[in-house]
């Protein structure tokens, strides 16, 4: 049994540049002409994607493509799953497969209590007593629910039945495809940041996921990820 307190995101295929971003929106102008800008440098319209960006344009946003590869604990992907428009997933399915015994436990820096009310709340760091407390309670939920699993599974009991006493902190993996104008939408929702122009409250481990993936996007497509904090952080 093996314990974790971080997310691994991968990219394992992309098709993403800034150039997509131009030569989508001068079709609209240059009709087909446009294609002279496929293998343009952006660097010279890195104006025309602020404008895109600041006036909300958002289809020329929308032709590229990312796939991630994400393992986190299921309680992250039910979360992430919200996300519809412009996404497309494949999970591990505890129907086909006996689930690995790896569990989330929140890192020792991980924020534990909650102030104030929905809409209005906070979190704070929580004493030695709350930490001791949540790791020993986590750690004798999970030993306890993967023995009954593992008991179930030795009897002959069918996977899909026996995967309904796994918690939420098991680790799944899934591969996540989006387009910029999608995962912007998400890390405008799923990440805290001071450049938002609005504010967001995610849960801290949906965001480990978000900064992560953020990361290797801003690598594909550093224009348009200047361009979406210069316009605070709001989806086109």
């Amino acid at each position: 049994m093996r314990f974790e307190s971080d997310v691994t995101v991968e990219l394992v295929r992309h098709s993403a540049a800034d150039s997509d971003v131009v030569w989508a929106a001068r079709v609209s102008t240059a009709g087909e002409q446009s294609l002279e800008a496929v293998h343009q440098d952006a660097g010279r319209s890195a104006g025309l994607i602020n404008y895109l960006m600041r006036d909300r344009h958002g289809s020329p946003f929308e032709h590229n493509s990312m796939t991630f590869f994400i393992s986190a604990p299921i309680f992250v992907f039910r979360e992430f799953h919200r996300h519809r428009v412009g996404w497309s997933y494949n999970e591990e399915s505890a129907r086909y497969r006996e689930l690995s015994p790896v569990f989330y436990l929140p890192a020792g820096e991980r924020k534990l209590v909650q102030r104030g009310k929905p809409g209005r709340y906070e979190f704070v760091d929580g004493d030695e007593g709350q930490r001791k407390l949540v790791a020993e309670a986590m750690e004798h939920s999970y030993r306890t629910s993967y023995t009954a699993y593992q008991e179930m599974l030795a009897a002959g009991v069918a996977r899909e039945v026996a995967r309904a006493v796994l918690p939420v902190g098991l680790f799944s993996s899934m591969y996540a495809t989006c387009n910029a104008r999608s995962l912007m939408h998400f890390l405008s929702l799923r990440t805290k940041d001071e450049r938002a122009k609005v504010p967001s409250f995610p849960q801290r481990e949906i965001e480990m996921v978000a900064e992560k993936m953020e990361a290797h996007w801003a690598g594909l497509m550093p224009l348009t990820h200047a361009a979406f904090n210069a316009a605070g952080r709001v989806a086109p």
